[in-house]
């Protein structure tokens, strides 16, 4: 039986997420895995894999903030925004003369916090239900909808020249559904001489980082983390005793113990060590918002 939990997996380039997710089935034997959240095939990083009844968690680690290293090029655009879209325009050289070090920090500022964003037209949107980047390939123009997202940190590490162009060295922590693509294409657009991305590497997800990671050349008996661990990375936990497990997982309510809770919801973990569910709050009541196999640490 395959032991259900979350696995940290470093992409390489090259691969898509669903690659990795198929290398992680063949691996661990089960059609029963998932991730949560997409890198782009140019991509590296940290994918934060869920494996048989754990991929229950996903759907609460999907949100978390995110941090990356890129490498963003100024000078040109792309028809994608980053490295794998033709070349489509070049900057002039007096152009130039306006992208000095104050016009580059500037520029950062003013997508640093609460921003609004259009996402690239080659993202995994879905547009009437078929993803922006096959509309895209198909021919179609897509133009998405602007959306609100935080930009914590936006440090510039290193710049220096690279044919003609500048490349920015940089370190991005942002809000779930920012695309540093985007970033590097508005920075671009505000110097007035282009950008697109030319790396990408996501290092943290959460509370989950990359340094954990395994590659995807060892997934074969990888390590995971348990369900109940793994959740209390990412949620306050609540102790059960057996009774009130028991309760919960025949769908009762824990009736009157809404106090117990500082936030919304909760990891209920019983006095085994086993996740027993999410609980969240049903007006005095705590009510299980997802449930667990019995099965699962």
């Amino acid at each position: 039986m395959v032991s259900p939990g979350i696995l940290l997996v470093d992409k390489p380039a090259g691969l898509t997420s669903h690659d990795v997710v198929a290398r992680t089935r063949r691996a661990f034997g089960t059609r029963k895995v998932g991730h949560a959240g997409t890198l782009d095939p140019m991509a590296t990083g940290l994918l934060v894999i869920g494996i048989e009844g754990a991929t229950r968690l996903l759907t609460y680690i999907v949100g978390a903030d995110k941090t990356y290293t890129a490498t963003i090029r100024l000078g040109q655009t792309t028809g994608t925004d980053d490295a794998e879209g033709e070349i489509l325009t070049t900057a002039a050289a007096e152009a130039w003369d306006a992208v000095t070090d104050d016009a580059v920090a500037a520029g950062i500022a003013a997508l640093t916090g609460e921003i609004s964003q259009v996402p690239s037209a080659v993202s995994a949107i879905k547009v009437d239900g078929r993803r922006a980047y096959d509309r895209v390939r198909a021919g179609e123009e897509v133009v998405l909808a602007a959306r609100e997202v935080v930009v914590s940190r936006f440090d510039l590490i290193a710049s220096r020249p690279s044919d003609g162009a500048l490349d920015l060295d940089v370190i991005v922590d942002c809000s779930s559904g920012t695309y540093i693509r985007s970033l590097a294409r508005d920075l671009g657009d505000a110097l007035g001489v282009g950008g697109h991305l030319t790396a990408l590497r996501r290092t943290q997800v959460g509370p989950f980082d990359v340094s954990d990671a395994v590659d995807v050349d060892a997934l074969e008996g990888a390590s995971t983390l348990t369900a109940a661990q793994a959740a209390r990375r990412i949620l306050p936990v609540l102790d059960m005793t057996a009774e009130e497990a028991r309760d919960l997982r025949h769908g009762k309510r824990l009736t009157g113990h809404a106090a117990r809770l500082d936030g919304p919801i909760a990891a209920a973990i019983d006095e085994d060590g086993l996740l027993v569910g999410i609980v969240a709050k049903r007006g005095a009541d705590l009510k299980s918002a997802m449930n667990m196999p019995e099965a699962v640490r």
